[in-house]
């Protein structure tokens, strides 16, 4: 997978890198992109949205700023590793169709497969909720309190073939606070998501060399 990492090329603001967001749920991470993306001159720009499911509330936020937003289902397969595989092809499909760059995942929920990450390595980014390598994996705010961390945060990292082990990128800090609960966590990093995820991106398709970063193992 190393030898094959391969950064993005540099956009312009006249000739913006051109990047998909894959989300499955409300969103809310890619109208930060998005509002970030409107707000002044941009290194990116959306051209498109996929979701794992027609119902993804997020669609919304690409369709009212005018992106390609698009539900694409699980397929009717008995196999799971074929759906799977399958799954992402009808992917591959609409983002060769869109001549995408870059991949953003926002809250998006499924586990890509080797073969995909392979081909995306380096032009294929996630943000997690917590200080990588601390707390990996889907319960992240749990696994801080319950830790008695006194902060938490989120990473913007490369994904590779691991879950949440890609190169970190950059993060953000945010205190936990006495008494907290998970949902008061969770609201206090989203927000430090929503600004830390969009200006990564555009540094990343304005110079991408210098966000490398370090391992996140």
């Amino acid at each position: 997978m190393e030898g094959s990492f391969v950064l993005p090329r540099k956009g312009s603001i006249s000739d913006p890198l051109r990047i998909a967001v894959l989300i499955s749920g409300g969103g809310s991470g890619l109208a930060s992109i998005i509002a970030h993306e409107k707000s002044g001159s941009r290194f990116f720009r959306t051209v498109l949205v996929l979701a794992d499911s027609n119902e993804a509330g997020g669609l919304k936020h690409g369709e009212m700023a005018g992106v390609e937003s698009v539900g694409v289902p699980l397929p009717d397969i008995e196999s799971k590793r074929e759906q799977r595989l399958f799954h992402e092809k009808l992917i591959q499909t609409f983002l060769e169709r869109r001549d995408v760059e870059f991949i953003a995942l926002a809250g998006y929920m499924r586990i890509l497969t080797p073969g995909f990450v392979a081909k995306w390595n380096g032009r294929l980014v996630n943000i997690h909720p917590s200080l990588l390598p601390k707390y990996p994996g889907a319960h992240a705010h749990r696994d801080a309190l319950a830790d008695g961390a006194m902060i938490s945060g989120c990473t913007v990292h490369f994904v590779d073939e691991g879950v949440d082990t890609g190169r970190i990128i950059d993060q953000a800090e945010v205190p936990v606070l006495s008494g907290d609960r998970i949902e008061d966590l969770q609201e206090r990093v989203k927000n430090a998501e929503h600004k830390l995820y969009p200006r990564v991106i555009d540094g990343l398709a304005m110079n991408p060399s210098s966000f490398l970063g370090r391992s996140g193992n």
